[in-house]
């Protein structure tokens, strides 16, 4: 699709002679091979009369280098320096399609796209420069923000040409040409993250450092009991409190029911405003509130414990899967082993808590946020308060972490609604006991498993009773497991069933959701069967994944187990498996996962004292996102992040409940991993021939159940409960 002359100029000329490419839309079937809607990116790249060359990172960021790698992408087709480009951060505007962080998307939804974005503009800049000098564009090329004649050598710089190039007609994305990748100056290129000289000097650049003229500070306190109401509270003391404007009681939005809604809207709470928010969290402890804790106050961890047990005993409510003849491959096998895996609901436990800023004036409502999903925000903010998605304008801001709590909106519709209410600016600031015990969990999980191997020690049979968290037929949100969930589709007779449990409670997605605790129930047991039939756990694997069946692919991206058998083979070459004598109460483990598009084994290197202390000191991460690494340096962070994120999930980290109520409520007793107790990480990719996949998620799930195989083979104790702390480990 072209834009006539005359309205490519209305959109995007720039006074003095610059230029804002404008690609008006890309092409619906393009957009959608790549997964995301049509964009009309007008902003995408901006060119000064200087020269200067402004790129907008379309993408919240949330500590996973997306800021970079974006901008990255159309700055090597673009033929820009890359350390003369400045980036900014684009605010929600369907002109830029897809604005979504999660799911390891990034690579994946954009290697096409933004690379066609900065070609777009590279051809343009060249037609400017043809044009200029009366010259065949075959006769130009461009290369380091410059155009240069290939017979004379003279050139323009692109501030030179930017307001010619603003005239020239935008080409179809599917007719530019990309470059090949032995041409590539920035993409592939260890490239530092560009807010990293900010953040060093403590600049302010988070969601959590926003201000505004006239802004007050809010809190909000909600029941302990997800679901619970205000019945009465102090509230004309609390008003009476020095540096208190407003304070009071929201009904809220919620439903509370056995499966909570995605985002459920406003909870019923009272909000406090305040000149400081020292001042509103002081009136806060102040407050006497007398609470209608609802249905949810029936809920604990060991009730939920005892009660999946139960179910256990029981035929299960649902058949999953049943491939084969389960019950006769069992009795015939040379050996079963049965066993009881289980994972608690954990927080994601961001370093920055939750904040929003928001100010409502006339009819209209303005909102700066963390948010990864800031559409699903604006769309929760407009059902919640009535405001029409048109008058909503959203701000994105750089998080302080997220791992996934910033796909949901409850504080953006918190911040908004009190915005509304007091009729002024506000910034809420959640506290760390905020976050901690009203997030949506990482769902917890119960897996009664039995598998059996056969006499030359292949897997011939392996059943599943899952119970987790739902009604009926529908799974909490991110509670529910996969039919195709490995090593489905590698097991002959292979049976999958799940029941579940009410549950009142939001849940949800954390980094690699499902992969993080379904990794450590599945590949622990397969370490099981490889022990019971005295195989080598590297070759017991690499045995199953040469037995995939012909319905393996079940997923959305089918199971590749040649990709994943040289993942296997590189991490155990990398480790010395078998080949290294390793001192007495230290011993390796491996572990492998597929998820999000990504292939990643790992191998740990553990040792264990008598008293259950514990060293991870070496972690080995091989993995296979495709044909190629944008940003080596981020790509490695992301990687090493996603191992102390998982050693981190393994020791410490559980939300139990009493009562309906949440008992971790900071740090101390939901540990991160020190950096004293962190592991040497060697990280490894393999470059394939396939496109590039996205790899934040990834690499965390075989981390955990590759440290408790390693556990195994130094002590022979088993784990198959979570955390490691509730059994007696600890940290060496």
């Amino acid at each position: 699709m072209r834009l006539t002359r005359r309205s490519f100029l209305q959109a995007t000329a720039l006074s003095g002679g610059g230029m804002m490419l404008g690609l008006y839309s890309a092409p619906k079937a393009l957009a959608q091979a790549h997964g995301q809607p049509p964009f009309d990116a007008r902003a995408f790249i901006r060119i000064a009369p200087d020269g200067t060359v402004t790129l907008v990172a379309r993408n919240p960021e949330i500590g996973q280098g997306v800021r970079n790698m974006l901008p990255m992408l159309i700055a090597e087709e673009l033929e820009v320096d890359w350390k003369k480009v400045k980036v900014v951060q684009a605010d929600l505007d369907s002109k830029y399609g897809l604005q979504s962080t999660g799911g390891s998307r990034a690579a994946s939804n954009n290697w096409v796209p933004m690379r066609q974005v900065g070609a777009a503009g590279r051809q343009m800049l060249i037609e400017a420069a043809a044009k200029m000098w009366g010259i065949p564009e075959s006769q130009c090329y461009a290369t380091n923000g410059r155009v240069y004649d290939r017979k004379t050598d003279r050139s323009l710089g692109y501030g030179e040409l930017a307001a010619t190039a603003a005239t020239m007609p935008v080409p179809d994305l599917k007719s530019v040409v990309l470059k090949p990748a032995n041409e590539y100056k920035i993409i592939g290129q260890w490239t530092p993250g560009i807010d990293v000289p900010d953040i060093t000097v403590g600049k302010a650049i988070f969601g959590i450092d926003f201000t505004m003229p006239g802004m007050l500070f809010a809190v909000y306190q909600k029941c302990p009991v997800f679901g619970g109401k205000v019945a009465s509270a102090n509230l004309d003391e609390i008003k009476a409190m020095p540096g208190v404007r407003h304070a009071f009681v929201a009904e809220g939005t919620v439903k509370v029911g056995p499966v909570i809604e995605r985002d459920p809207g406003l909870e019923p709470g009272i909000a406090i405003v305040a000149d400081t928010w020292w001042a509103a969290e002081s009136a806060r402890k102040k407050l006497q509130v007398k609470w209608d804790d609802g249905p949810g106050a029936s809920q604990s961890t060991q009730e939920f414990a005892a009660r999946a047990r139960e179910l256990a005993r029981q035929a299960p409510a649902r058949t999953l899967k049943n491939d084969g003849d389960v019950d006769a491959a069992m009795k015939s096998a040379a050996k079963t082993v049965e066993a009881e895996y289980s994972y608690p609901f954990i927080s994601h436990a961001p370093l920055e808590p939750r904040n929003c800023s928001a100010r409502f004036n006339s009819g209209k409502l303005e909102i700066w946020t963390t948010s990864q999903q800031p559409g699903r925000g604006r769309e929760l903010v407009s059902k919640a308060l009535g405001i029409p998605e048109d008058d909503i304008t959203i701000h994105s801001l750089r998080a302080g972490g997220s791992f996934g709590r910033g796909l949901y909106n409850d504080y953006m519709v918190e911040a908004s609604y009190i915005a509304k209410t007091a009729g002024v600016p506000v910034k809420l600031l959640w506290t760390r006991e905020d976050d901690m015990t009203h997030d949506y969990y990482r769902p917890g999980g119960f897996h009664f498993l039995k598998g059996a191997v056969d006499g030359s020690g292949k897997i011939v049979a392996w059943s599943n009773h899952f119970v987790s968290y739902g009604e009926g037929e529908q799974f909490s949100s991110s509670a529910g497991i996969q039919a195709s969930e490995f090593p489905s589709g590698f097991v002959p007779n292979f049976a999958m069933y799940s029941s579940v449990m009410p549950l009142i409670l939001k849940t949800g997605a954390l980094r690699a959701p499902g992969a993080n605790s379904q990794s450590f129930v599945m590949q622990s047991f397969i370490d099981e069967l490889a022990h019971a039939a005295g195989k080598d756990p590297v070759q017991f694997r690499l045995d199953l994944l040469d037995h995939e069946l012909a319905h393996a692919g079940e997923k959305e991206e089918a199971y590749n187990a040649a990709r994943m058998r040289v993942v296997v083979q590189l991490v155990a070459e990398k480790s010395g498996w078998g080949r290294r004598k390793l001192p007495k109460g230290t011993a390796l483990g491996i572990a492998f996962h597929h998820s999000f598009q990504g292939y990643f084994a790992h191998v740990a290197e553990v040792s264990v004292t008598p008293n259950k202390a514990i060293k991870v000191s070496k972690v080995w991460a091989c993995g296979d996102v495709g044909s190629q690494i944008v940003n080596p340096t981020g790509a490695e962070a992301q990687v090493q992040g996603a191992i102390t994120d998982g050693l981190s999930e393994l020791m410490h980290q559980q939300i139990t409940l009493e009562r309906g109520k949440v008992v971790e409520t900071n740090y101390n007793q939901h540990q991160l991993l020190r950096i004293s107790q962190a592991p040497q990480i060697e990280v490894h990719f393999l470059k394939t021939t396939y496109p590039p996949t996205g790899l934040g998620e990834p690499a965390l799930p075989p981390v955990i159940p590759a440290v408790c195989n390693a556990i195994f083979a130094a002590t022979g104790q088993r784990i198959r409960s979570l955390p490691l702390a509730s059994s007696g480990y600890s940290w060496a």
